[in-house]
């Protein structure tokens, strides 16, 4: 068995042209799609990197694991829910602790784990290849270590290969020198002048005014990059951005599939192409962020070319990507962990049946501390920390009807909002029985002062951006939500 994998940082499904999406950005992986299997409804468990990888990699959910925030007490693993007996099980049951129980090479090129001191990301690796440079580098600065790898193990048997790259990731940051692929291409439908205008009567980190977290400031060594949306030119930078980066990521992922061509094994080679998370390009008007429990920050692609998949199938089920583990669990044939929270979706994979769920419970408290509850048509979203957002508690979008979350319709259908809290709750008393210590860490955030990403910076925020640009009423309302904030 070969297995490359292939994690893209921050890739939204619908700006992919398998996934429907107007410009040519990703034409080798849209080759791969009509070769595999491709999953619409893939969400993270929790978002955004760190949380979203742990899941990953544990196969549980944020609120067991206690590692929900990107710094402070809920940015680590609890010891407590590791299963310790001399040494945790993440030999055994992590990603890569499933391919070790199958006797494969493991082999790991990613600055993930140094970047956000992630290092349990990195158990059952028998190869981790670190460039050093912390999630800052590009496709042409990844590729010379994958395809030295390639080239000297791929005719070996029972390997995998996980390869990690960032570049669509914010700040946007492609070459100059590679152009301006869609100089030429309409925006996206919905980002209108309209939008932009009340957009930018909007506050909080990463909106159309502050797109550089609470600042405006160019960033000069990252021309692509747009610090503040002023006019629809700014817009098409931004999103040009964006896209450019998922093109520039997509060329080098050409350059391995070329590599396994060369060698004759790309038929024999199993490939999974994902995401950590999404990214909020205009939606809850946030901007070039993975900042939210949104459609759009944790819906990711999953892609996989399986030998014996069935062709070009397309599966619309609700799945967590911790569902993976047990689902290459039982492809490998190699024994799962009890105490996971995935459910596996092989028979997907080999024979196009369905395995969803009635709904998932999607988080975020990084930037903001909310939850999320994706079922039928709709997202609920339950805003406990609005990371200076000014979101409504409660907020309720029809995807079908409104699939960029334009119209809070929480008032409109009361009896979906109750359903939806009932769904939120029997999950929240489902997590909490399987806990040691049954602790939720979202409350270790809030106790902290909120979510790290957002935690101290009102009353700088609201001193040199928010009055400055006069945005006085939405300074006086957060000074209200957030009186303990100011000295």
């Amino acid at each position: 068995m070969k297995l490359l994998f292939i994690d893209v940082d921050s890739l939204r499904p619908d700006h992919m042209g398998c996934y429907g999406y107007r410009r040519n950005t990703t034409p080798t992986i849209d080759k791969l799609a009509e070769e595999g299997v491709r999953f619409t409804e893939y969400y993270t468990s929790d978002a955004p990197c760190m949380p979203s990888r742990t899941a990953l990699a544990t196969g549980k959910m944020g609120i067991r694991t206690g590692l929900v925030n990107h710094g402070g007490e809920a940015s680590r693993l609890r010891i407590s829910e590791q299963n310790l007996d001399f040494k945790d099980d993440l030999f055994q049951y992590s990603l890569a602790g499933i391919f070790r129980q199958k006797g494969m090479e493991t082999t790991l090129i990613s600055t993930f784990a140094e970047r956000h001191s992630a290092w349990h990301f990195n158990a059952g690796w028998n190869t981790v290849i670190n460039n050093g440079k912390l999630g800052d580098e590009i496709a042409s600065e990844v590729n010379p270590d994958a395809l030295k790898w390639l080239r000297e193990n791929g005719q070996k048997e029972d390997w995998v290969l996980y390869v990690n790259y960032w570049d669509p990731h914010t700040p946007y940051r492609t070459p100059e020198e590679y152009g301006e692929p869609f100089k030429n291409d309409p925006l996206p439908e919905w980002l209108t002048e309209e939008k932009l205008k009340k957009d930018r009567e909007l506050v909080g980190p990463h909106s159309a005014r502050e797109v550089d977290m609470y600042w405006n400031k160019p960033i000069d060594k990252w021309p692509r990059h747009v610090s503040e949306l002023k006019d629809m030119a700014d817009m098409r930078q931004l999103i040009d951005g964006y896209d450019t980066g998922v093109r520039y990521m997509d060329d080098h992922v050409a350059e391995l599939i070329e590599e396994l061509e060369r060698q004759g094994i790309k038929d024999e080679v199993a490939i999974i192409i994902t995401a950590d998370h999404g990214e909020n390009l205009g939606e809850l008007g946030i901007y070039a962020e993975h900042g939210t429990a949104d459609k759009y920050t944790c819906n990711i692609p999953m892609i996989i070319k399986y030998p014996g998949n069935k062709k070009g199938h397309v599966d619309h089920e609700l799945h967590y990507s911790l569902d993976l583990l047990p689902t290459l669990a039982e492809l490998l044939d190699v024994e799962a962990s009890s105490d996971w929270d995935g459910q596996s979706f092989a028979n997907t994979i080999l024979e196009g049946k369905k395995n969803g769920r009635e709904a998932l419970i999607i988080s975020q408290n990084a930037h903001v501390c909310q939850r999320s509850v994706r079922f039928k048509d709709w997202l609920y979203i339950r805003t406990y920390h609005d990371g200076y957002h000014l979101f409504d508690k409660h907020q309720l979008f029809n995807l079908k009807e409104d699939p960029h979350e334009e119209h809070n319709r929480a008032d409109d259908y009361p009896e979906v909002v109750k359903e939806a809290t009932v769904l939120l709750q029997d999950w929240h008393d489902e997590m909490m029985s399987k806990m040691n210590e049954p602790h939720d860490p979202m409350w270790t955030v809030l106790g902290e002062g909120g979510p790290f990403h957002a935690n101290g910076h009102l009353e700088m925020y609201t001193n040199e951006r928010l009055i400055p640009t006069g945005r006085i009423e939405a300074a006086e309302k957060l000074s209200q939500r957030h009186p303990h904030e100011f000295s």
